[in-house]
């Protein structure tokens, strides 16, 4: 199972989600106290979940989900006081923190990790989706790029251009892209 970080000020409430995390099948758990060491932490490794039990002994809790949720793709769970839940989720709810009240039964907060999953999985989905699409996209641009040249310097039409470079990735059993770069490497420089 993936990594798992849980950062809270009480020992006692990190010893319990940690029992409940490993009973999840969480074997690779990391825990701190403070939100400046768990951003040290985040920085040297990718976690897919972080449980936040606020308030930690250096603040409060929800500026470190801020911070999580900005610059990772973990799913993020920030525990708090049922008094004060709905101001703090109203605080990081539009960054795709999970704000839990306490007390917290075990049911709640399973069904709490499960849907914290379920979503990181489907943005790490299109994550990888619009990498695809950009790689693409700057693909397109490139033989675009050699289009131009050729349609600049040999005098080819558009078809004519898209219809060479296509000829020549079939000729040489190479990609549009390497032809691309081949002219323009030839044109351009």
């Amino acid at each position: 199972m993936d990594r798992a970080l849980i950062v809270s000020g009480s020992d006692k409430a990190m010893e319990t989600i940690a029992g409940f995390l490993h009973s999840c099948g969480y074997t690779n758990l990391t825990s701190t106290a403070s939100g400046s060491e768990a951003r040290r932490l985040l920085d040297s490794m990718e976690y897919a979940l972080v449980i936040i039990n606020a308030p930690l002994a250096d603040e409060f809790g929800h500026e470190l989900s801020v911070a999580v949720a900005e610059g990772t793709s973990s799913g993020i769970i920030l525990l708090c006081k049922s008094d004060i839940a709905d101001d703090v989720s109203d605080k990081v709810g539009d960054y795709g923190v999970c704000v839990v009240s306490r007390p917290i039964n075990r049911a709640m907060l399973h069904q709490s990790i499960r849907l914290v999953e379920a979503t990181r999985s489907r943005m790490l989905g299109l994550k990888r989706e619009n990498t695809k699409l950009m790689v693409k996209i700057d693909e397109m641009r490139l033989i675009n790029r050699a289009k131009c040249a050729l349609m600049q310097y040999l005098k080819f039409t558009e078809p004519e251009a898209h219809r060479y470079i296509e000829k020549q990735a079939m000729d040489t059993r190479s990609t549009r892209r390497e032809v691309a770069m081949r002219i323009l490497s030839t044109y351009e420089s």
